[in-house]
């Protein structure tokens, strides 16, 4: 008999990052507790999950967790990736993010505090920095200026987290990622240009002038540097930074996208906005300086370009799957 190697809560699962940190715990030898209220997620991410042993989903909202304490007993650690997905939907409801993420985030870290699980797992992001333009971010050079609702419910986020970390002796650990793409992706700039194209093949609208540009890094590279990370002894509370360390326009993203539906250029139409981000919270141009976690051994395998182009022809390919939430 395989031992277990562990007990995860992963509030998020059946979502796009999620459904893959489910896959490599499961293959893994661990036991697995998805936790979802499928808004979001996408049941067909986790469905192949049902009937192995180690794999139970508790198809709730995280608020109700206490409803449910009973089949959370003996998690040994908290994967929290659930959060709004639609960024730019702040523009017309700011409340969004405050329900849908630190609100959420407070629901976790009192599960965490209540059942004395030791060790969490948070997927922060860049936008706690704000708009810093060409600044290499480290993560603790620059005053964290979010200029989103998004980016600030993943700010409180992490300052709820280090305040229990503290009061209760939670091993917490935040990772800010670069735009995380692979698939089973249900937004982001490559997944609109695919869908777009499969919907109108002569044309394709850019949101702002194309010259925004940040490092993009394949799911698979992301789900490495959390595990990896998790497995570090001595964390109170710990931030890192998880990304690539080349950077992609989205001009060039238009291009790849065309080429991967096969349509030669010379027949599509792109459009450019005259502004230089997509929407007002938008943050155009990202750096964000890794070097904290590789210099304790994680790297990436995949670049920004090999890891948006490996994205973008998972979408192209599986319509079913990637565009089955909107």
């Amino acid at each position: 008999m395989v031992k277990k190697f562990a007990r995860f809560l992963v509030i998020g699962g059946a979502g796009f990052i999620g459904s893959h940190f489910v896959h490599r715990l499961l293959h893994n030898d661990n036991e697995v507790v998805v936790l979802d209220d499928l808004s979001s997620g996408n049941f067909e991410f986790i469905s192949n999950f049902i009937n192995n042993k180690n794999f139970k989903l508790i198809h709730d909202d995280v608020l109700n967790w206490k409803n449910y304490a009973k089949d959370l007993g003996g998690i040994d650690t908290i994967l929290h990736l659930a959060s709004n997905a639609d960024i730019s939907a702040a523009i017309s409801d700011p409340t969004l993010d405050f329900f849908k993420g630190t609100l959420l985030t407070q629901s976790a870290a009192e599960i965490a505090r209540t059942l004395k699980i030791q060790k969490f797992l948070y997927a922060s992001g860049s936008g706690v920095y704000g708009d810093y333009g060409n600044t290499v971010l480290y993560e603790s050079a620059q005053e964290l200026k979010p200029i989103s609702p998004y980016g600030a419910s993943k700010l409180s986020g992490e300052a709820i987290l280090r305040a229990y970390s503290y009061m209760f002796d939670i091993q917490v650990i935040c990772f800010r990622f670069g735009n995380v793409v692979g698939a089973n992706q249900t937004h982001g700039v490559g997944y609109d240009f695919v869908n777009q194209l499969r919907n109108l093949p002569q044309e394709l609208k850019v949101l702002g002038d194309g010259s925004q540009e940040k490092p993009y890094i394949h799911v698979s590279d992301v789900v490495n540097a959390v595990l990896f990370a998790n497995n570090l002894e001595g964390i109170g509370f710990e931030t890192f930074n998880v990304a690539t360390t080349d950077y992609l326009k989205v001009s060039e993203i238009a291009k790849l996208a065309i080429d991967i539906v096969g349509i030669p250029q010379s027949k599509i139409s792109i459009s450019y906005q005259p502004k230089d981000r997509g929407w007002k919270g938008d943050v155009p141009v990202v750096r964000l300086d890794s070097s904290k976690i590789r210099q304790l051994g994680w790297s990436n395998k995949f670049s920004s370009r090999v890891a948006m182009n490996m994205a973008l022809k998972s979408l192209w390919e599986n319509p079913s799957v990637n565009l089955q939430k909107n």
